[in-house]
């Protein structure tokens, strides 16, 4: 997880009773990627503690797919996915979409509700997607995952030295 102290909401496992949810919508982004903060940031400040998005940081050592549909790190960290309460999966633009109409903010994505503006809108945001590890100056995905089971390794074993492990997972 980045520096920054950010505040988490619950985060339940997805279930079918749906009335226990407070959240509208669950937002899976990247601790590590500054871009990716700066949104989320953004984001919480709009949000103003009223619990609608429930932010989870996949980067988090505790990060566990099962309590977020099923969503692993690996698919997670390749585009921006989201989860409603009722379980359905969005990921890409419609992901921005729905976050800022749930944040009163909805014209600002308004215009990708066209099928063609939203199909060239994720064509963009899938450029994006492949070249930010590398546009933040980060490794490739697979030597971030390769990292990230080595300090899990390490720390079940005890082989951490002082935040070794906690420099990775984290």
């Amino acid at each position: 997880m980045s520096n920054v102290n950010l505040k988490q909401y619950p985060t339940s496992k997805v279930s079918p009773d749906a009335s226990k949810v407070t959240w509208k919508i669950k937002l899976l982004y990247d601790g590590q990627c500054p871009l990716c903060m700066r949104e989320v940031r953004f984001l919480q400040q709009r949000d103003s503690d009223r619990g609608l998005i429930a932010f989870v940081d996949i980067d988090d050592n505790n990060y566990n797919p099962s309590d977020h549909a099923g969503i692993d790190y690996a698919t997670a960290m390749g585009r921006i996915h989201a989860i409603l309460p009722d379980g359905t999966i969005i990921k890409d633009i419609a992901v921005f979409r729905r976050v800022y109409e749930i944040l009163g903010m909805g014209w600002v994505y308004a215009i990708t509700k066209s099928p063609i503006i939203e199909r060239i809108a994720n064509l963009f945001y899938g450029i994006w997607a492949k070249l930010r590890l590398r546009l933040t100056g980060r490794p490739n995905l697979e030597t971030i995952i390769a990292q990230r089971q080595q300090a899990k390794i390490d720390q079940t074993l005890g082989r951490c030295r002082t935040n070794s492990c906690d420099n990775v997972l984290n």
